[in-house]
């Protein structure tokens, strides 16, 4: 299986790299993709830069140009329930665009002609997650992430996002993936670990914990690939 595997950031995939002990870089549209085996498995990595235009590009290339199998997502989130606190780990059930915005013709927010407002992911790769974190004895989560052009560090903001949606979790790249994901018909898996709580400074946190976040989600997905 050829398996693409995303964040949006360096530090998202560095831990994943360091875990492998040889791969190829090919340079291609101002971005860097490693290629590498793991297991059985073809691996192509990248991260794409952050926000939903970047993330939406490389996903594509992953799938039409790479020709990968299924797309696995790695990295981190800032919460928007109160259950959930740094370190913790969490998959999409479904994703959303938060910041698309035509109300102003009777529509839902998130909705856009031809998308659906939110999208699942792969029932089989949470399968996956779920038996991995038992194997583990690790505890991990599931729930609503939702994307948007914009660092989320105001309550209000986060308040409206989680009431709006039903949302868990708050990021800026996993739902334009999730969408050219299902419109190529290709699984989808997004695991997010959290950098930031719901009620803190989200700004401070997430300098504090990327790093340590990044390798909990990086660790984890490798796990999954070795149940693929």
């Amino acid at each position: 299986m050829k398996i693409a595997i995303l964040g949006a950031m360096q530090e998202e995939i560095t831990p994943i790299l360091s875990n492998l002990n040889d791969y190829q870089t090919i340079q291609y549209a101002q971005n860097e993709f490693y290629f590498a085996k793991f297991k059985e498995h073809e691996l192509v990595i990248a991260y794409s830069k952050i926000g939903k235009v970047n993330s939406a590009l490389t996903a594509a290339l992953m799938i039409e140009k790479f020709m990968c199998d299924v797309v696995l997502f790695t990295g981190v989130a800032g919460s928007l329930n109160p259950d959930l606190h740094i370190g913790d780990i969490l998959y999409a059930t479904s994703t959303a665009q938060h910041d698309l915005d035509i109300t102003a013709f009777g529509h839902p927010h998130g909705f856009v002609p031809g998308i659906n407002v939110f999208e699942n992911t792969d029932d089989k790769l949470n399968q996956i997650a779920n038996l991995v974190a038992n194997k583990r004895n690790i505890q991990i989560k599931s729930g609503i992430i939702v994307s948007g052009d914009q660092f989320i560090c105001d309550n209000d903001k986060k308040s409206w996002i989680k009431n709006t949606f039903n949302a868990d979790a708050v990021e800026m790249e996993g739902a334009s993936v999730a969408q050219v994901c299902a419109m190529l018909g290709v699984p989808f898996f997004m695991l997010r670990v959290i950098s930031d709580e719901a009620n803190g400074g989200a700004e401070m946190d997430f300098n504090q914990f990327l790093e340590k976040s990044s390798e909990i989600s990086a660790n984890f997905l490798l796990g999954m690939i070795q149940e693929l």
